[in-house]
Parts: structure tokens; sequence; C-alpha cells
């Protein structure tokens, strides 16, 4: 065996740092100090903030969440339809005769025509303004 002693074994440019509470003190003043600029950085963000337009944003994040939700329910709803063998063709039957009445009943002259018409724009103009 060699008679070498250990800092011919350590890597070049790695130095042992003594493990004393001066160290941990000093790294524990750095994070203190850093997360201090941090938080403070954070208070004025938030200070710059319109909080009175915030309701908007929260209820047209909530208008998506529900959506999504609705839309995820509605896809395992049709796949479970779709399951049994017999049932989504008659339900595509039963949409095709919903349709036809409704259409013979609101568009077959041109007056309810304009009626079905007149309901959109209005549904429209309280909805979106």
């Amino acid at each position: 065996m060699s008679d070498s002693n250990s800092e011919e074994n350590q890597a070049p440019g790695f130095e042992t740092t003594p493990m004393d509470n001066t160290v941990k003190e000093s790294e524990d003043n750095n994070v203190a100090e850093r997360f201090s600029e941090v938080m403070g950085s954070v208070n004025e963000t938030l200070g710059k903030i319109d909080w009175s337009q915030m309701g908007k944003y929260g209820k047209a994040v909530g208008i998506i969440a529900v959506v999504i939700v609705a839309q995820v329910i509605i896809k395992v709803v049709i796949d479970t339809i779709n399951f049994f063998p017999v049932l989504p063709g008659l339900l595509e039957l039963l949409g095709v005769v919903v349709l036809g009445q409704w259409s013979w009943q609101n568009l077959s002259t041109s007056d309810k025509r304009n009626a079905v018409f007149e309901r959109v724009q209005n549904l429209r103009k309280e909805y979106l303004g």
C-alpha cells in the first residue's frame, strides 16, 4: 500500500470547510436576508394590483373550471352509454326526432323563424351586452 496522506486523495479545488456555528449562522443570515427581500418584492407587486377587478377574474376562472368539470362528466356519461350496444342508435334516432319536431314547430313559417331570430338576439344582448 502507498503512504499517501488524505490531501493527495482529494480532488483539486475542493476545500473542506469547518463545521462550526459561524458558518451556519452566516448561511442562516443570508437565507433570512434573501427571504425578506423576496417577501418585500412580493408585497410591492401585490400592492400594485387593482383588487377591485379580481371579482371578474375569479368569476371567469370559476366558469372555466365548471365548464371543464361538466365536459369531463358528460364525456364519462357518453362513454358509458356507448358501451351498451343498442342505446347509441336509439339516442341518435331520438335526437333526430326531437330536432325534427322542434324545427317543424319553430321554423315552418317566416313569422316563426323571425320570432326565433328575435329570441336569439335578445339572449345575445342579455348575456353578451
